[in-house]
């Protein structure tokens, strides 16, 4: 008994020391302060769950995809000097590159390039009539990528609009996130008895991964031949169609792209496809047009734990200090960190008019009770905050005074901003300007504006248990 007794003793011991080393390491490696001090309370108070917790979800540096990136790269340098001189071709005028547009060209490693279209794709329906149709219009090649792929009717319609470009001679790439897709032996063999290449973004592979689960790749990306791509909120799955009655009806945002910016999604997806595969591309179409008429200027900017700078911060931070007239927002995940809750502020104070639309029933209860612990500060400084009332909101859209949008696959929280591979359309042109305030007007009028007071006036229970949620929301 007293042998026990010591053993247990020591381990113990051992737990809390291991906890006290591990906090150390957590305080100088994790991105945010509230992040650093989450896991320094954690592991010290409780090192038996939080040790494991952390090695498995506690990183936020992603090794080895940088230096996959440079030797896809290498490979096709060619390639990538005829693009960018191309770029070059088509990007903005000498004047017209302001410190605001290099910033942002320098955070995506891309230039901003004209003569492009964009079409705002509204909800399930005519995201996929859409995307179908850029299937079926493929003569060459097929690129998809999505964080969420099911095997229910939306996800066979997929992979048989596939299977029959496939056998149609159209080259077919699939990449779908490890975590995010559970798919059968049977339904990847469906695509590869077909000549379908299909791999898993698998973020355990390269060295110091091996135990980390918490990075995600969520990035939805269709591409048809290097003339159209397809980038937003919407995965493969029948509730995004608005089929699954505890979430409809479903409020998404997707985009069509054409023009030059489709050959710079194209490059995110050929990063991706070599780190999940580590197959060189086949010959892909690499020469970008400009679409006659095309008025959209626009740039693909693909955000993640690989980058050098916390791209998605920086850029959503100058989106929001930029607005002179309006900044909107709707995130179905809205868990902003210290900057993003100061950058809104300071907005709201000199005026502009700054909205924020959330759904009114989340799918995660974390998130969902964090969003109140917000209230407060950003009414103070007259931030509007609205619940969207229908169903549930899944949208990623940003709009900026009357030109200037934002639509991809980032949430404005912890994960998509530091652990998610993520990939977002900036896009300035007034009459998409327009088409994206008439949408978010609409989900406004389906919204009800919330007061701080439904935080500060309710019951002790609730309001422990909001701030709970907002500790613990770098871990979310």
């Amino acid at each position: 008994m007293k042998k026990r007794s010591k053993l247990l003793f020591a381990l113990f011991i051992i737990l809390h020391i291991a906890g006290f080393l591990t906090s150390i390491r957590a305080i100088m490696d994790v991105r945010t302060s509230q992040g650093a001090i989450a896991w320094a309370i954690s592991l010290n108070t409780f090192p038996s769950i939080s040790l494991p917790a952390y090695w498995i979800l506690g990183n936020s540096k992603f090794s080895g995809y940088v230096t996959a990136r440079k030797a896809e790269v290498v490979e096709a340098q060619p390639i990538m000097r005829q693009l960018m001189d191309d770029f070059i071709k088509y990007g903005l005028r000498e004047e017209e590159n302001t410190p605001r547009a290099l910033l942002i060209q320098r955070l995506a490693k891309m230039p901003f390039t004209k003569g492009n279209t964009a079409k705002l794709l509204i909800d399930g329906e005519e995201t996929f009539d859409a995307i179908f149709k850029g299937i079926e219009s493929a003569k060459k090649y097929i690129l998809v990528q999505y964080y969420i792929l099911k095997e229910d009717k939306l996800g066979i319609k997929l992979q048989n609009a596939l299977i029959k470009k496939a056998q149609e001679g159209v080259i077919c790439l699939v990449i779908y996130d490890e975590v995010g897709s559970s798919l059968s032996k049977k339904y990847r063999e469906a695509f590869e008895n077909a000549g379908i290449r299909i791999y898993a973004f698998n973020t355990r592979q390269g060295k110091g991964n091996r135990f980390q689960i918490n990075f995600r790749n969520h990035r939805k990306i269709v591409i048809a031949d290097g003339e159209v791509a397809y980038v937003g909120g919407l995965n493969v799955g029948n509730e995004y169609l608005g089929l699954d009655p505890q979430m409809s009806p479903w409020r998404d945002t997707h985009v069509e792209v054409r023009g030059p910016v489709v050959q710079a999604v194209q490059l995110s997806f050929a990063e991706d496809w070599y780190w999940a595969s580590k197959e060189a591309m086949p010959q892909l179409n690499w020469s970008p047009k400009q679409v006659p008429g095309g008025k959209v200027t626009a740039l693909s900017l693909p955000t993640g734990p690989a980058d050098k700078f916390e791209t998605a911060t920086l850029f959503f931070l100058d989106m929001i200090n930029a607005a002179e007239k309006r900044f909107w927002l709707a995130s179905p995940y809205f868990v902003p960190d210290e900057q993003i809750v100061s950058a809104l502020q300071s907005a709201a104070l000199k005026g502009v008019d700054v909205r924020v639309i959330i759904p009114r029933n989340p799918d995660n209860i974390l998130v969902g009770l964090s969003a109140y612990s917000y209230l407060p500060e950003l009414e103070r400084a007259g931030v509007k905050v609205y619940k969207y009332n229908e169903g549930f909101m899944h949208q990623k859209v940003v709009l900026v005074d009357d030109d200037t949008s934002a639509i991809g696959t980032a949430n404005f929280d912890n994960r998509s901003f530091r652990l998610n591979f993520e990939i977002t359309m900036a896009m300035r042109d007034k009459d998409f300007g327009k088409q994206v305030e008439k949408m978010l007007l609409d989900d406004l009028s389906r919204s009800t504006r919330v007061s701080a007071a439904v935080y500060t006036q309710s019951h002790f229970l609730f309001r422990l248990a909001v701030s709970v949620s907002r500790l613990m929301a770098p871990l979310q």
